[in-house]
């Protein structure tokens, strides 16, 4: 039951509480019965909202989607420079990438198909928006795409290493020394001569 004075529970706050919840253990946590109890609130509420558990979870997976890729795409997009972009997202990707618990629990195990469907959209959006920036950079076309996957890779075992063995990780220094490393490596803002260039 709600507390005295606490105000009607929202389709966001349920959202949120989901999404936490898929950060502490994945789709599979995402229980209405315990949700509800952790929000102080019955399941009446969740119906009133939701049609049913598997509603609330692609709700959930919505707002991750909207959060972690759109948002930071539009954030980035302030930027005119194709190269600051990248330099930026690397940058946000090694300091705040490690943080983001219910991307960590989706890669590791989907566990839904909503689940899968929404890792798969976020991968596909965010390299095809990485190829972009390399080919307004100078590369070409399937080089830049190329380009992206690898660097898509290389943000994927990040995650993983700072999930399941942090101290290899070292500092914000490191992070950022590497976060350079990594552009340097794939993303230079000059292409080798005759090297993956626009035809």
């Amino acid at each position: 039951m709600r507390k005295p004075g606490q105000r009607p529970l929202s389709r966001d706050d349920w959202t949120r509480a989901a999404l936490a919840a898929i950060a502490q253990g994945g789709v599979g946590a995402v229980a209405v019965e315990v949700i509800a109890a952790g929000l102080g609130a019955t399941k009446g509420s969740f119906y009133w909202h939701f049609e049913n558990r598997d509603a609330l979870v692609q709700a959930a997976l919505d707002r991750w989607e909207l959060e972690r890729t759109e948002a930071v795409i539009d954030d980035l997009e302030r930027e005119p420079d194709p190269s600051v972009r990248l330099k930026k997202l690397f940058g946000a990707t090694f300091k705040r990438g490690s943080s983001d618990q219910a991307e960590i629990a989706l890669l590791a195990n989907p566990g839904h198909p909503a689940a899968l469907r929404a890792v798969r959209r976020a991968a596909e959006r965010r390299i095809t928006y990485i190829a972009r920036q390399l080919e307004a950079m100078g590369w070409g076309r399937e080089d830049a795409h190329d380009r992206a996957v690898v660097l898509y890779y290389v943000y994927v075992g990040y995650l993983q290493m700072a999930h399941v063995a942090p101290e290899v990780i070292s500092g914000e220094d490191a992070r950022r020394r590497q976060a350079d490393l990594m552009f340097d490596a794939l993303a230079a803002n000059e292409p080798p001569a005759g090297v993956g260039r626009k035809k």
